[in-house]
Order: structure tokens, then sequence, then C-alpha cells
């Protein structure tokens, strides 16, 4: 984060009174920020003898931005975890990450447990937070992440969480090449309404804005109606937020034409729909941008404002200039353009691996550098993806393989249906039925009128759901992501009642 910090020490010398924070606390310029970076920097280079790793809890505040300066100013390397962490959570970041300081409230420095795992607090700062360092003063460098700048943790497919290193220089070009696309101005403000505890996060709505030089609007709780209104009161130029959370704002009070001062809002991170996604830039009076990324890789596609509905929202984008995606088959052998296959990846903002042990574990690339994704996508003429779902994301009903996401689509064409989520349910016979999971905008359709269009549509008959519940929201994870194991277990509970 040096760059970051050079780039608001530069900003404060010219113009201190520029707006750098809109939060829950007000209005906050950037002399502040750095005043409180300063003091926050005196704090931990008191508790520790070196460079060091500092675990703080995010939240969307000035407090994240203060922070990342702040660990700019001293060397080190910041990683970021949710407040809502719980002690086994934070176990296993202190496991993989072994941070020399923690920063955190009082009461989640308790819930954490910090004295147990050998932390003595050191001070006081950013409004009376608790800065914590080991009991012996001693860094363990940052070498040991070989440049890693940030770190923050991501879902793993076994269940663990994993710790994804990224350095400065993919945070500069992820935010570039996103500034690039969208047509942002120097001064534009930026909704950071995600929480500030991952990785992309962090990345488009806490690093961005302030290397642009606008303002981070931020909002702590996602409440659609109170969102809606800060990002129109704000005039923000740009957001970026899961499908779920943009298609919640059409449902608020005074949607409409709510949005018309926005130059883009793009959306990523969940199952999306090209009819659900343009009827809610219609209705918000914005242009919506369908992306897709991963904490491994930031960005790394994005369409353009130019770009025809089709190819915003019925595509998940182009890569960033310098970011290569290919498709491949079983054998590794590139496809042809419009066959599917599984993606890969390489580019600047390649990450430097997983956190295990206090050191970065390189990432399971080819001899090429690409990284496999995990998804299943198509790569049409036009350099344009389409992610056709991840490679797991099957439902298997006696023997026959049912595609979750092409279901989803199906479903997401029909009237009355604003969200949905389909997932297996066991069967003792069959193994595995598909059941769906639906918010509604207005009556919910029944099974039997689902049916009637899915027959209208010619949808394969086997892969139609067997099982239909109105729900009036879908699980999400802590950053508002459509949260698959919730449903599942959601679905399990209501019809194996």
């Amino acid at each position: 984060m040096k760059q970051l910090a050079q780039d608001v020490i530069e900003r404060a010398a010219h113009t201190p009174g520029d707006l750098a924070v809109v939060d829950g606390e007000g209005a906050h310029d950037i002399a502040e920020i750095l005043r409180e970076a300063r003091a926050l920097a005196e704090v931990i280079g008191g508790a520790v003898d070196g460079p060091p790793t500092v675990l703080i809890r995010a939240d969307n505040s000035w407090r994240t931005v203060s922070a990342a300066v702040a660990v700019g100013l001293v060397g080190g390397l910041l990683a970021v975890m949710s407040g809502h962490a719980t002690r086994s959570e934070f176990d296993i970041a202190a496991e993989d990450l072994q941070p020399d300081v923690v920063v955190t409230t009082a009461d989640i420095a308790e819930v954490w447990g910090l004295a147990e795992h050998g932390f003595v607090e050191a001070g006081r700062s950013l409004g009376d937070w608790v800065v914590a360092g080991r009991s012996d003063g001693r860094s363990k460098g940052v070498e040991r992440w070989n440049g890693g700048a940030v770190a923050a943790m991501t879902s793993g497919s076994t269940g663990r969480p994993k710790c994804v290193i990224q350095t400065e220089d993919a945070l500069r070009y992820a935010g570039r090449a996103t500034i690039e696309a969208v047509g942002l101005e120097p001064g534009d403000a930026v909704g950071a309404l995600v929480p500030l505890s991952s990785a992309a996060a962090i990345c488009f709505g806490m690093y961005l804005p302030t290397m642009l030089g606008g303002a981070m609007v931020a909002s702590e709780k996602w409440n659609p109606e109170a969102a809606l209104a800060l990002l129109r009161e704000q005039r923000v130029a740009w957001t970026m937020l899961v499908p779920t959370m943009a298609l919640q704002l059409t449902l608020a009070d005074g949607a409409e034409g709510a949005l018309s001062a926005m130059r883009a809002m793009t959306v990523g991170g969940g199952p999306m729909n090209q009819k659900a996604l343009h009827n809610a830039e219609l209705k918000l009076d914005t242009t919506l941008l369908r992306v897709f990324g991963m904490s491994e890789c930031l960005g790394h596609t994005t369409p353009l404002p130019s770009d025809d509905v089709e190819v915003r929202l019925g595509r998940d984008g182009r890569p960033f200039p310098g970011t290569e995606v290919r498709v491949v088959d079983e054998a590794g052998s590139v496809v042809e353009p419009g066959e599917l296959g599984s993606l890969q990846v390489r580019g600047p903002s390649l990450f430097i691996g997983y956190a295990r042990q206090g050191v970065p574990v390189a990432p399971d690339v080819n001899a090429e550098g690409y990284l496999a994704t995990g998804d299943r996508a198509v790569i049409h003429d036009d350099g344009s993806v389409s992610i056709r779902g991840r490679e797991k994301d099957l439902i298997i009903r006696g023997g026959r393989n049912i595609d979750i996401n092409e279901v989803e689509d199906a479903l997401a064409a029909i009237p009355g249906i604003h969200q949905v989520c389909v997932v297996p349910v066991p069967d003792p016979v069959l193994g595995e039925r598909a059941a769906a999971l639906v918010v509604s905008d207005g009556e919910a359709p029944s099974l039997e009128v689902i049916r009637r269009h899915l027959e209208a549509a010619d949808f394969p008959k086997f892969k139609w759901p067997e099982f239909v519940r109105s729900v009036s929201t879908l699980p999400q994870s802590r950053v508002g992501k459509l949260d698959r194991k919730g449903a599942a277990g959601l679905a399990a509970e209501i019809f194996n009642d």
C-alpha cells in the first residue's frame, strides 16, 4: 500500500479539503484520512520492530481507508477480515497469515481471543479501536509475502476459507482497467456497498476511488432503500454490486429513474439473467455491465457501456487489456470459438498465492502460466466470454446431468420470477432432484404454471424442477453473493418435511 499512501500524501498537500469518504458517520476530507493514518502508523510502529503484517477488522468507513494508508506508511501488508468473523475463522486466519498486528474494536478483540493468541494491546487508534501486537514485539517481516500488499479471505471449495495474497500493482492494474472501461474521471464518486472484507471489494470499493481521487461513498449495513438514496444523493458515478443487491435496488421505493446520474453499475459474482438485468437498468435508468472475475485474478473481464444489450448483459465481458483467457477441453487443448470447455486465465492481476503457515503457496498454474478458474465457458468470435457455470454446478438425477445455470436461466425468463436459485435435494431412488427457490415480483407462479412455460419454450422435460417454493429473499453470504450452500440447506428443510 506504499503507492496508495504516497497518492494520499500528495493529494492532502495540494487539496486537503477534498472529499475522500462519505459514510455513516458523515463526510471526511483527505486531510483527516491522512491524519488518522499517521496516528495509526505511529501506534503500529510502537507495537513491532519492523514492517508488519496488519490484520484489520474491515468496515465500510473512513477507518479502512486510513488503515490502508497507515499500512503503506509503515511498509506493511494489509489483511482485511469481516467483523462478523467467528473465533474459529479468526483462528484459521491467524494460522495462515501469522499477523504481527491486529486492529479491531474492543468487543471483537474479545470474540477473536487476541490475548489467547499472544497479542497484547499497544495502544488505541481509529476512534478507540484496539491496536494489538505480538507479545515479543517482533515482526516476521513482509519479505515473506513476495511483494504482496493485501490479503483477504475467500471461500474455498473444501469449506476452509482461503486467504488470497495480491500485489499493489494488481490492485492498480485492475483499478485502471475499470476506470478506462467505464469512463470514470478524477473526482468521480464511487460506491462501496459490498463489505470491504474481500480482495475484490478492497480493490474496487476502496482502492479504486482513492487512486482516482474521488470520494468513497460507503454503507456499513446493506439496506436497499438506504443504498438507493445514498447512491442518488451523492451522485455516485459507478459502483460494483453482486446481482442480488442490484436486483433488490429495483424493488426499493423510489427506484424508478433513481440512478440517472450514475454512469454505470458493474454486476458480478453470482447468477445473472439478461432479461432481469435489462429490466433493472431500465427501471433505475442507468447502464449495467455484467462481468466475471475472481479474487485470484482481480477483474478480469468487463464489457463497455457502449456495447449492445446482448453483449453487456447476455455475456460476461471481454478480458482487461493484458489479461488473457482461453477455453480448453479435457485434454487441455484450446477449443474453437463458440465451443464449451474449461476456462483458464493469466495476466497482471494473477495472485501471488494462498497464505499458509505465514507464507504464500504459489498458485497451481500450468506450464504456460494459466490458472484454471473452475468455470465452464464459451469464448465468442469478438473475444467476449460467456460463463456457463461452475464445473461442479450439476444435479445428477438418475444418472443424467442437469446444468443448474441452464435451468436458472430458463426459469428467470418466466414472467413474475425476479430471482431464482436451483439446488439439488436428496432422493433415495434418483440420487438428486431439482428444486427451485424463487423470489417473485408480484404473485408467485405455481409449479404448474412454471412447467407450462418451460414446455412452451421446448425446455427438456428431464431438466424441469420438481419442487418450487416462493421465498421473500434468497440466502446470501456476508458480501451479498448467493449462498448456494445455504439455499441447498433451506431447500432440504422445506422439501423433505
